[in-house]
């Protein structure tokens, strides 16, 4: 145990993957009836979780190489699985990311879930999540990877469905763990398909071997699509998005911690973490470009028409992993990894405040808040505006640099129909978040009809203090760190890339794939052109929402049947609504319970009558008298005798 205390590195890297897992536990264990206890051990551990993840990048940040720390867990003839912790640039950036949104929306629940009933196994639910979410993001190997992947969909499922005694919340945690588990069987052959054709699940192995051709292009590929089928289900791409608005039946702050950085962003991390062996498959690259630009561009759709307010930005999110991953595709490692960054701290801004909106109104309905006098509250309401402008692109906040940063790489993209639809779903976002924006500052009276896509959901906490007392200040002050975050993130941009490109080897092949078009004048048309449609879509939500004589009804009132059809997600809920019931329940389970009955059940059945059968034919040799019996066994012992001696 020296030499462990001896190595400051190596046991930060281990408070981050333990403390949280041992304050789940005392909290499930000991605690749970003691409700301040309980947030206090549960925030101990976060705090030096993210202490130890500040300590890890401030003291690796000019590490020549990754720092590796591994232990054989299974050797074989010719395949090693190894476990233990990976600290390199990207993971380090992560940990840290993960750990500021988890202290802040833990610091933000106290407020928040105050006077719930299940508050001690939230924050049990928070530490495990916390736990898991780190300890995936330090793996060494894709199977420890894999395994705590899994874990932070127990942590999310559990979250999600925190309100179990609500028919939507359960519902709403099993859709989330199912379609996941989904993308995630993918992932896990994807897996088995490395370790047969490579015989090596170590990351940096397969980044390496993968950029060398020393594995078979085909595996590579084969592989590549197999573990996209993870990032498909865990970042909620097309065609597996329609469980992430869903999971808005969780309260606000998991909204939060789902949506900013952590759950949904893994399946985007995971492609950032083995971006050299996605990028040695240029088949795999094109097939998630293709996917990646088709839902962001769905899922600005849904958030044109949706009137609840959680659901607005939960579609938001889907968006920008579309965003994320049109990026990594095109190969633009930085830019996705730069908005991934950007994005944790201006999503999980817009969801905190619209929880302190749902906490004063009791309702997701973004009507409803506005009437109340949303706009009255000052400090909410100043920073979900700030947010909105990051996620729309506008100069200076941080969402502009990152924004700009993928158009770059879309441009450098032969094919212009990606740059075109990137700039599309720059305009609809703009629209879309002003859209908010703007009925919530200004409201206008309940109409006949006005609320046919609305949603008067809310999270029952059975808190009544007032926005000025402690409550009110517990949540308001993660916000405004968050905004300040948001303000200040992208002029960094040099120095975050530097740090992530100057990584070695790790990264080798990044470089091979470009990172933007330049800076010559193609690059200012460029961007005249994106921060044009993103203040045209501002203006469209202004004439639309903002001035007075407004409905605030949207052009998409006009085409009711194309409004249905972005209100009911594109209908992809009900296609897989007639596909269980159809294919599933009247195809395959009805083939199965015929199986079952008919030659399984038939079978056994068919055994057992022909054992009757024969026992009944059987007994006719004997009639259950004893002394018949006798009079046989003498009749043949003597038959016996006479047959030897004579």
């Amino acid at each position: 145990m020296m030499w462990f205390a001896k190595d400051p590195v190596l046991m930060a890297a281990s408070a981050c993957a333990t403390l949280p897992f041992l304050a789940m536990a005392v909290i499930l264990i000991f605690t749970r009836q003691h409700r301040r206890v309980s947030a206090a051990i549960s925030l101990s551990a976060i705090t030096m979780c993210l202490l130890s993840a500040v300590y890890l990048l401030m003291t690796l940040r000019h590490a020549p190489g990754p720092v590796q720390y591994q232990w054989a867990w299974i050797i074989s003839s010719d395949m090693i699985i190894p476990f233990g912790f990976l600290l390199d640039r990207l993971s380090l950036l992560m940990l840290t990311i993960v750990a500021v949104i988890a202290f802040l929306v833990q610091v933000y629940s106290l407020g928040y879930m105050a006077g719930d009933p299940g508050f001690s196994r939230y924050y049990a639910f928070q530490s495990l999540f916390a736990w898991a979410m780190m300890t995936m993001v330090i793996a060494p190997g894709m199977l420890q990877l894999y395994i705590f992947w899994e874990l932070v969909g127990l942590a999310s499922y559990l979250l999600i469905g925190f309100y179990y005694e609500k028919w939507s919340a359960s519902q709403a945690g099993k859709k989330a763990f199912v379609m996941t588990r989904l993308g995630d069987i993918g992932f896990f052959l994807g897996i088995i398909a490395v370790l047969l054709g490579f015989g090596d699940l170590g990351i940096l192995s397969m980044n390496e071997a993968a950029q060398a051709h020393k594995i078979a292009p085909f595996v590579v590929t084969l592989s590549s699509l197999l573990i996209f089928c993870g990032v498909v289900g865990k970042s909620a791409q097309f065609p597996l998005l329609t469980w992430l608005p869903d999971a808005m039946e969780g309260p606000t702050p998991v909204s939060a911690l789902l949506h900013s950085a952590t759950m949904v962003a893994a399946g985007v991390y995971m492609m950032s973490r083995i971006f050299p062996f996605f990028a040695a498959s240029p088949d795999a690259m094109a097939v998630a470009l293709a996917i990646g630009t088709i839902t962001m561009l769905l899922a600005s759709t849904m958030a044109m028409v949706t009137h609840d307010i959680k659901q607005v930005w939960a579609y938001s999110t889907v968006s920008q992993l579309g965003f994320m991953v049109m990026a990594l595709a095109s190969g633009g490692y930085f830019a996705g990894v730069f908005h991934l960054t950007t994005h944790a701290g201006f999503k999980a801004l817009l969801f905190l405040c619209s929880g302190i909106f749902i906490h004063e109104f009791h309702t997701n309905d973004m009507r409803e808040i506005g009437r109340g006098g949303g706009r009255k509250l000052t400090i909410p309401m100043v920073c979900m505006t700030v947010g909105a402008l990051a996620l729309a692109g506008i100069f200076p906040l941080s969402g502009f640099f990152s924004k700009e940063a993928i158009m770059g790489v879309l441009a450098g993209n032969p094919n212009k129909i990606w740059l075109l639809a990137g700039l599309l779903g720059a305009l609809m976002t703009a629209y879309y978040s002003f859209r908010l924006i703007f009925m919530i500052l200004f409201p206008r009276e309940q109409t006949h009809g006005a609320e046919a896509h609305g949603s008067h959901g809310h999270d029952d906490h059975g808190h009544e203090e007032g926005h000025h007392g402690a409550t009110f200040w517990a949540m308001a002050w993660p916000v405004m760190i968050l905004a300040g975050i948001t303000l200040v993130l992208g002029f960094f941009q040099k120095e975050l890339e530097h740090y992530l490109l100057g990584a070695g080897p790790a990264l080798h092949g990044a470089e091979a794939h470009g990172e933007g078009a330049g800076h010559g004048l193609g690059h200012y048309v460029l961007l005249f052109s994106a921060v044009s449609l993103a203040l045209g879509g501002i203006v469209w939500a202004w004439f639309e929402f903002g001035r007075k004589k407004a409905t605030q009804e949207g052009f998409l009132r006009r085409y009711p049947k194309v409004e249905a059809l972005f209100a009911n997600r594109w209908y992809m809920d009900h296609f897989y609504r007639w596909l269980v019931d159809y294919v599933v329940y009247c195809g395959f389970t009805n083939l199965f319970t015929r199986n079952d009955r008919r030659v399984i059940d038939g079978g056994i059945d068919g055994i057992c009558r022909f054992t009757v059968g024969s026992g009944r034919v059987a007994s006719f040799l004997q009639s259950g008298m004893l002394q018949y019996n006798l009079v046989l066994m003498v009749a043949g012992a003597g038959a016996l005798v006479l047959f030897f001696v004579l």
